[in-house]
């Protein structure tokens, strides 16, 4: 074969060698995510793992005393009082159904019923949204120290990594330091950063970004927002006005309103959602710090009492270790110490 022929190949994707470069660098890419869910979910991995096996080891049959235990393990996993009292239902009906009396038999029933009821005949991973005809606006709410901003951060590295144009906006115009952290942020990553005045009115600054973001051809749009206790109806008041002045500009916006939580709090996580869930329009979670703490099953707990995607997980501190998160990639990792997967 020439070597215009070759050339001519690769434009149009037909070339094997090609081909076969596209595919290592794809499985080298799975390869390095695989590795981080790994190390990510270490933590409540190790406890999901203790507390199963634990249980299991003492197995002699399935009775009240075995659901009694099953339900207290769950719970002491983060797992959530509803999705355990379900879990340990669907496992009573399908033990019995299948007349399954085996420890190693009964183990695995929990471990498909806890799969189904996390996916909901859900597909997984469930992508941001993206807007095909300007910026692509995402609104980041959550109480303070959870990791607002780093994720906000993390989330415009990725997409500047991609060649994309980002823009910033601070929107958390209360807490002391806040606009300096953004704008060091944004230093960091190379993307600018529009800010007002300190105690100003957040709205104005959104205003004025999303008038920036859709007249200089920005991609996407971050925006930051103060911590909002739940309980401080101005608060929310403020981030409907945000939103008002959002569509004003952009109709379908914002194309993502993320709740960002940390893990490491456990069930006030479901709590902290259940609250903002009722006054705002919640797109999805974001769940960070999950790599520091055992807690990780209150992914289970929030999917199934509040029907919120988790898309994006913390699974370490470096600007890469935000990631999408894949159910399926989660749950391998939760369980593959307990069961053979």
């Amino acid at each position: 074969m020439g070597l215009f022929d070759r050339i001519k190949q690769a434009f149009t994707g037909e070339d094997p060698l090609v081909a076969e470069q596209a595919k290592n660098r794809e499985e080298e890419e799975e390869k390095i995510v695989f590795e981080k869910y790994d190390k990510g979910v270490e933590k409540t991995r190790k406890s999901f793992s203790e507390r199963m096996n634990d249980l299991f080891a003492g197995f002699r049959e399935v009775d009240e005393e075995f659901f009694d235990d099953l339900e207290e393990a769950l719970i002491t996993s983060d797992v959530g009082f509803d999705m355990t009292l379900a879990l340990s239902d669907a496992v009573r009906e399908e033990v019995q159904r299948r007349n399954v009396t085996k420890g190693e038999d009964v183990k695995n029933t929990v471990i498909e019923e806890m799969v189904k009821i996390y996916e909901k005949g859900q597909d997984s991973p469930v992508s941001l949204k993206e807007n095909p005809d300007g910026p692509t606006v995402m609104l980041f709410v959550g109480v303070n120290g959870v990791g607002k901003t780093t994720t906000i951060a993390k989330v415009a590295h990725h997409y500047i990594s991609q060649g994309k144009k980002v823009l910033l906006a601070a929107g958390d115009t209360f807490r002391a330091g806040a606009v300096e952290q953004l704008n060091t942020w944004g230093q960091r990553v190379g993307a600018p950063v529009v800010s007002g005045k300190a105690n100003g009115d957040p709205s104005a600054v959104v205003y004025d970004a999303v008038h920036k973001a859709v007249s200089e051809g920005y991609d996407y749009l971050l925006i930051d927002t103060a911590g909002r206790l739940q309980n401080k109806k101005n608060l929310m008041n403020e981030l409907d006005k945000m939103n008002r002045v959002i569509k004003r500009e952009i109709p379908d916006a914002p194309h993502e309103t993320l709740l960002v939580l940390d893990a490491t709090t456990g069930q006030n996580a479901l709590v902290q959602a259940k609250e903002f869930n009722k006054t705002v329009d919640i797109t999805g979670l974001v769940l960070t710090k999950l790599d520091g703490t055992a807690r990780g099953g209150v992914i289970f707990a929030i999917r199934y009492e509040l029907d919120l995607p988790v898309k994006l997980i913390g699974l370490g501190e470096g600007m890469d270790d935000l990631q999408p998160f894949d159910g399926e990639k989660f749950i391998y990792q939760l369980v593959k110490d307990v069961v053979e997967v």
